[in-house]
C-alpha cells in the first residue's frame, strides 16, 4: 500500500506541474476507470475530488457518455479514450499510439498510462476490501 501511496504523490506532483494535464483531468480519469470497473468507492471519492479540483457538474455527470458530450477537449477525449483502452487491455496499433502522443506529448502519455495503472489497482484493492460508499470525505 506505500508503494501505491507513493505512486498518487508522484503522480499529483506530474499533474500538477504539466502543461498538458490536468489535475482535475487525472480525477475525471480516475472517475472514468472507476466506472468502468464498477468501483463504487472510487467512483464516489473521485467525483467529490473532480468537483474539488473545480470540474463541473454537467462535465462530471456526462463523462459517461464522454464521446457524445460537447464538453471535452481534444487533449482529454485522447486522454479518455487512451484510459479506456489500457483498462480494457485492448491492443493499442501504432496510428493510436502515434495520435495520441502527437496531442499529449510522450512524457504525459507515459505518466497518463502509469495513471490509468494506478487507478486500476486502486479499484481492484477497493472491490477487493469493500471501504463504505460514501465514507470518503467531500473536503
Amino acid at each position: 500500500m506505500q508503494q501505491l501511496l507513493a505512486l498518487e504523490e508522484h503522480l499529483h506532483e506530474q499533474f500538477r506541474s504539466s502543461t498538458t494535464l490536468s489535475v482535475s483531468l487525472w480525477e475525471l480519469i480516475k472517475l472514468r476507470v472507476s466506472q468502468l470497473n464498477q468501483c463504487a468507492f472510487c467512483i464516489d471519492m473521485h467525483s467529490k475530488a473532480a468537483q474539488r479540483y473545480g470540474e463541473s457538474t454537467e462535465r462530471i455527470i456526462g463523462l459517461s457518455a464522454w464521446r457524445d458530450m460537447p464538453f471535452y477537449s481534444a487533449q482529454e477525449i485522447a486522454a479518455l479514450h487512451w484510459a479506456e483502452l489500457i483498462s480494457a487491455a485492448q491492443p493499442i496499433d501504432d496510428q493510436c499510439y502515434q495520435d495520441t502522443c502527437n496531442l499529449l506529448g510522450e512524457p504525459a502519455l507515459v505518466e497518463l498510462t502509469v495513471a490509468v495503472n494506478a487507478i486500476n489497482s486502486w479499484n481492484r484493492i477497493a472491490k477487493t476490501f469493500k471501504p463504505e460508499v460514501g465514507s470518503h470525505p467531500a473536503e
